[in-house]
């Protein structure tokens, strides 16, 4: 990172969000996703920062130096669409441009929804936007995947996933970040696993770790799981049904805000509902739909993948909302 990147405690909707700040002009404000941080951010950081931008990266709550509520509720998706339209507040701002990874894009999609105010425009990474469902998302994957394992299913269970996980954090975290990333993805698609197996079963631990992930970067991402945990983070997949329920209030509005769409053509998640192209979903509920870019051979870690790529399409992106 070269722009000069700080941090900040910030107050909002009752928690405290540890947050990297650089830059100055129009907030962009950049939500990671599972298992990450800030840091998955730091090659946005200082893109958006140089071009003139004031850039907010949150540890989201449960993660790194942000709070850590222990209920599970306290993940709701409209718990923490609260948090970061709070944090537009706390950084005396009116309205901000939103951008998420991962479950970062659902937050951001929804924030855009719930605080249509607050909202600027809105991009995610890695997971479109596609309406609130028919169901709680927990029990139309139990119905898609009843035959096998499914990672979201496994997470259910209070307790299960986490002693796995913090087992050994970086073995973890080596294996949950080669996995579904192009380098590991262009062998083709990952092998079934019975319903029974467990999340790290087959997944191949890397040596070397793949260009795009140094021994430093992982050693960041290790310290911060070995001081936090993993419970928060997968409180998030905990929610379905408490969602489902705080989302019948948008459920019938669509996304006007100028939005992008960016992701790696082998992104697993473009392929959780079999049978359906989840980008054409978006294409109902997102009225200004104005960039989408899918990167060849990329995976799930999109903007650590192709950072250059990725900033060249979110700075063509911003330059059309400005």
């Amino acid at each position: 990172m070269n722009a000069k990147t700080e941090f900040a405690f910030v107050e909002t909707n009752g928690i405290r969000l540890r947050v990297a700040l650089a830059g100055k002009g129009p907030l962009v404000v950049l939500v990671h996703g599972w298992p990450e941080s800030w840091y998955s951010w730091r090659h946005q950081i200082s893109a958006l920062a140089e071009t003139g931008y004031r850039v907010a990266a949150p540890d989201v709550r449960g993660y790194g130096g942000s709070d850590k509520p222990a209920a599970i509720e306290a993940y709701s998706i409209k718990e923490i669409c609260t948090d970061i339209a709070g944090l537009i507040d706390a950084l005396g701002e009116r309205r901000a441009i939103l951008i998420g990874h991962d479950w970062g894009a659902p937050i951001v999609w929804n924030t855009a929804l719930f605080f249509p105010e607050r909202v600027r425009a809105v991009a995610g990474l890695s997971v479109p936007y596609t309406g609130r469902g028919p169901a709680p998302r927990v029990e139309l994957f139990r119905n898609f995947y009843k035959d096998r394992f499914f990672y979201q299913i496994y997470f259910q269970e209070p307790g299960v996933a986490e002693s796995e996980l913090e087992a050994d954090v970086r073995t973890s975290l080596r294996k949950i970040y080669y996995g579904s990333s192009g380098d590991a993805l262009k062998a083709g698609p990952r092998a079934r696993k019975p319903p029974d197996a467990k999340y790290l079963d087959g997944l191949i631990d890397p040596d070397p770790l793949p260009d795009w992930l140094t021994p430093r970067d992982l050693d960041y991402y290790v310290g911060q799981f070995e001081q936090s945990g993993f419970r928060g983070p997968l409180n998030r997949y905990r929610t379905s049904e408490i969602d489902f329920a705080e989302l019948a209030e948008i459920a019938d509005r669509r996304i006007e805000q100028p939005a992008a769409f960016i992701a790696g053509r082998l992104d697993p998640v473009l392929a959780f509902v079999p049978g359906v192209d989840l980008i054409e979903v978006m294409r109902k509920h997102v009225a200004d739909l104005r960039l989408v870019r899918l990167f060849d051979g990329a995976g799930h870690w999109i903007q650590q993948e192709r950072p250059a790529e990725v900033n060249a399409a979110l700075l063509e992106w911003l330059r059309g909302v400005d």
